[in-house]
């Protein structure tokens, strides 16, 4: 098992119960507080209601983002704590785990392998197979999973295979191998666990195993058995008029024959075929953000474009409003990514104006109004040029950077306020940067990597829903739920940016969504809520780079911000960059709002 972040989940081994036909053995492996040492129970030749076993359903310092859990029918090598798995050998400063289901009909033969710095301590085809693919790895100067030929790593399997049922699991600690035996008969699966749950327990006539038994964190991850686990519904009590509690939703899909694929962070990042197979097959189960991530790694140019941008408001109350003041964020930013040819903007009320540019760099007009009214219209039209073209074009300039950033004393004093992440209670924030971090080190602690796979991740893993969230939504609140709109997943992109050491700000603007029956529509990616998108203010996140500056990513659409985003106003958070605010001093009663924004393409 494989999550994004550490779980302490409890391990019921029900096929120790009394009236069982016992197993073999059994043993679990894992790697407690993220460290590169494993730590393994096992127990040959278990007794009913063993110590060990109920040990792995109640020591709550059983936590770690990997386990690998083995229970052993024997068929090489005698009862005894060196014949059973999973077995652990040390190399390049980490201990690697293995696990093996099947059988070979001999044991491994290797010409090399005598000459190998690693020998089997127990008489198991499994424990000599470990030690000569270890020895392989060793002899190449592979370091860790990541660092392997995995074309290559196929090519062993599949010749291994051809000597009995071979499926096999190889862990460094970071990165969890799987190989799928060739033999239809021997099936192994692949189960990919997708948040928000609020407890989940599952398993088969061997096992039950509760994520949640020691505190709920609702995880992404895989789970890779030889059979499904099926979901069991947990007695807990719900109080008479609370919310039932949320099952977990998770998707099995069979590993293909001769497949091998690695995990990292709860997410399938790669997945290797057979040369036969196909490109569409050995795809089949790279999770979706890691899809999205990696095409918008491959941004191309975009084509500059010119919009009329119509934004209207209107302000009505039921009582006249004798006094008031209004802030209005409503022109366009001009800059060299973007250029403002013309703008207007109007007010219907009698009010004396003043311009000025805040500290964030915003164009801001003031209304002092004395005027009563009961309706106010304020509307600003706009023609912009955009020429943001390509985003990623620095990549080839630039030199690997990785988190976390170092910055100079007086860049870390300029960017305070983008790396301040926003008061939460301490226990949120824990548990959001350990989310962070989860990114982080999925993508080998690459700064760019990272940031585009949040991107991808909030686009296909969160819900867009308009009405389940409000202004006063927190990140952990919409982590929590996975739902919200454009500007709850703005600020959790932020957040977690900022957790980081990443400099990041809300920017308020326009989208551009073609028709959907466009050609144009048809090369875009996807956005979601199109039409409600462009018809009202949008917002996304731009994070400061080093030695390249300011980038848009636009996670509620999964891309990074070209041509088709229109920049209004930036700050600190919504209340910086809101189009709109005001305060009234007589007067009102209730209001009602009105916005329609319509973004049209000037040819």
């Amino acid at each position: 098992m494989s999550f994004e972040g550490e779980l302490a989940p409890s391990f019921d081994l029900t096929c120790l119960a009394a009236g069982r036909a016992l197993p073999d053995g059994w043993g679990l492996g894992y790697y407690p507080g993220g460290e590169p040492s494993a730590t393994v129970l096992k127990e040959p030749a278990p007794p009913q209601g063993s110590i060990r076993g109920q040990l792995a359903k109640a020591w709550e310092h059983l936590e770690s983002s990997l386990f690998v859990l083995h229970i052993r029918s024997a068929r090489w090598g005698a009862i005894t704590d060196a014949n059973t798995q999973p077995f652990v050998r040390s190399w390049a400063r980490r201990d690697w785990m293995f696990g093996h289901s099947g059988s070979l009909t001999t044991r491994p033969a290797d010409d090399r392998a005598d000459r190998g710095v690693f020998e089997p301590v127990g008489s198991t085809d499994t424990e000599q197979l470990f030690c000569i693919l270890m020895s392989r790895f060793a002899e190449r100067g592979w370091k860790s999973i990541a660092d392997a030929d995995l074309e290559q790593v196929r090519t062993w399997l599949d010749l291994f295979d051809d000597d009995g049922g071979l499926t096999i699991a190889l862990t460094d600690g970071r990165d969890l191998l799987v190989y799928a035996d060739r033999d239809e008969d021997s099936s192994i699966w692949i189960g990919q666990l997708v948040p928000p749950y609020d407890r989940c327990v599952i398993g088969d006539g061997d096992l039950v195993v509760d994520l949640g038994a020691r505190g709920t964190k609702s995880r992404k991850g895989v789970i890779v058995s030889s059979t499904p686990l099926e979901a069991i519904e947990s007695e807990v009590e719900v109080a008479e008029g609370a919310e039932a509690p949320i099952p977990p939703s998770i998707t099995w899909t069979q590993l293909t024959p001769g497949h091998l694929v690695t995990i990292r962070q709860g997410a399938v990042v790669t997945d290797i075929g057979p040369p036969s197979a196909g490109a569409s097959q050995r795809s089949s189960l790279v999770t979706p953000a890691v899809q999205a991530r990696v095409a918008m790694s491959k941004v191309g140019v975009a084509p500059i474009r010119t919009y009329d941008v119509r934004h209207r408001t209107v302000y009505r109350y039921a009582k006249p409003i004798e006094r008031s003041t209004h802030v209005l964020r409503l022109t366009p930013r001009f800059d060299r990514l973007q250029e403002v040819i013309s703008h207007a903007l109007t007010v219907s009320v009698p009010c004396a104006t003043s311009d000025f540019e805040d500290v964030f760099g915003n164009r801001v007009r003031r209304l002092h109004i004395d005027t009563p009214w009961t309706e106010m219209v304020i509307e600003s039209t706009s023609r912009v040029r955009v020429s943001d073209v390509a985003p990623l074009d620095f990549r080839a300039l630039k030199t690997r950077s990785t988190i976390p950033l170092v910055w100079m004393p007086w860049q870390r004093q300029i960017m305070a306020p983008y790396l301040l992440p926003p008061e939460l209670p301490e226990s949120q924030l824990d548990e959001l940067t350990e989310y962070a971090m989860s990114f982080v080190k999925r993508n080998d602690f690459d700064l760019l990597d990272t940031l585009l796979d949040i991107n991808a991740t909030i686009f296909k893993e969160y819900t867009y829903r308009q009405g389940s969230t409000t202004v006063f939504t927190t990140p952990f609140e919409v982590y929590a739920n996975r739902r919200g709109v454009c500007q709850d997943f703005t600020n959790l992109s932020i957040c977690l940016a900022r957790l980081l050491g990443v400099p990041a700000r809300y920017v308020c603007g326009y989208i551009y969504c073609p028709p959907p029956d466009s050609a144009a529509a048809a090369d875009q990616v996807a956005p979601k809520a199109n039409t409600v998108q462009s018809e009202a203010s949008h917002a996304w996140v731009q994070v400061y780079l080093p030695e390249v500056g300011w980038k848009g990513f636009d996670p509620t659409n999964g891309i990074l911000t070209q041509t088709e985003h229109v920049r209004v106003a930036v700050g600190r958070n919504y209340i910086d960059a809101t189009p709109t605010s005001g305060t009234i001093y007589v007067g009102g009663g209730p209001e009602t709002l009105e916005v329609d924004v319509k973004v049209s393409r000037v040819d």
